[in-house]
């Protein structure tokens, strides 16, 4: 009892950790890529979803290359279950209505429910993630970047001069160093947070693929407190292109690159079940937007109602 008492204590540690790592390490990362003349057109196209997808994308490859693929392929998933009908829906419960755009429906949803269609086509004939499978991920990932460049080049001439004026900023051996400890931060805590979930699945006698669906409650915390606070606020496509953006990158580049060093195992129970409702939510999603380009407290209930149906018959069936 004491040694689950230590765990879950650890886990919460590794977890604020991450969370404040990950956040030190992109506005790092933002600050180099100013000072070296990078556009923050490009920075901030994916700065959100990338930033707050890295506890995920940490955690799955930690657990991968370290002999619990289970954790990471069920945290990568079930994160982007989470994030559209457990997040989306609550913030869209609590602001009571959540805009978007249509051709932003059209770009990044259409590229979510692309990659979700492309990663459980590939677990349906192939059962598992391979290195042809990586490439095909990543060279997604580098194509939905190149759309996302062209469609920022077009953006209002005040927002460039804002970037422009933004790029004089100098480059300072603080703002490295703080990148540097971002990352190691990150490397530290994702591995805590692997170990911690693996031991307590153990003892718990949980699968570990359940174990990486409920590590990704943890893992997912930037994108909720970034899409509630966003949708609060009225920022409705930083909410919605938060959990867009996040979904893409936890597929694409979360399972991708760990591919490309070790052939990832996909449990029977992932590619016919896990799977194949992450590209259900994700079209209840773009069902309900699809309506009136918007998401109210209804919809809101329905993407929340999705998730307890979901997790309930995962945890009592399965």
């Amino acid at each position: 009892m004491f040694e689950v008492i230590i765990l879950i204590i650890a886990l919460i540690i590794s977890l604020i950790i991450v969370i404040k790592a990950a956040d030190v390490f992109v506005d790092s990362i933002v600050e180099i890529g100013l000072a070296l003349g990078i556009s923050e057109i490009i920075l901030g196209v994916t700065a959100a979803a990338v930033g707050t997808s890295l506890p995920e994308f940490g955690s799955a490859m930690i657990a991968i290359l370290t002999g619990s693929p289970d954790v990471g392929v069920g945290c990568a998933i079930g994160a982007n279950i989470w994030n559209i009908a457990g997040i989306l829906g609550i913030s869209a419960i609590f602001a009571g209505l959540i805009t978007t755009r249509r051709q932003e429906v059209r770009r990044d949803g259409l590229m979510a429910i692309l990659t979700t269609l492309t990663i459980t086509a590939a677990l349906f004939f192939i059962g598992e993630i391979s290195f042809v499978v990586g490439v095909v991920l990543i060279i997604m990932y580098a194509l939905y970047l190149w759309v996302l460049i062209r469609a920022q080049k077009s953006s209002k001439e005040s927002e460039m001069k804002y970037y422009e004026d933004e790029k004089k900023r100098n480059l300072g051996k603080k703002t490295i160093l703080m990148a540097v400890m971002g990352l190691v931060g990150l490397a530290i805590g994702c591995r805590a947070i692997v170990y911690c979930t693996v031991e307590l699945s153990i003892m718990a006698s949980i699968p570990e693929v359940l174990a990486g669906i409920l590590l990704a409650f943890g893992t997912t915390a930037p994108e909720f407190f970034t899409v509630l606070t966003s949708a609060k606020k009225g920022l409705n496509s930083l909410a919605i292109g938060t959990v867009f953006g996040s979904n893409i990158f936890n597929i694409l580049i979360g399972l991708g690159i760990p591919s490309l060093f070790t052939v990832i195992p996909v449990e029977p129970i992932t590619i016919y079940f896990d799977a194949p409702v992450m590209v259900f939510i994700t079209l209840l999603l773009l069902f309900l937007i699809k309506r009136g380009m918007k998401l109210t407290r209804v919809e809101g209930v329905i993407l929340v109602a999705s998730y307890i149906v979901y997790i309930v018959t995962r945890l009592y069936f399965f």
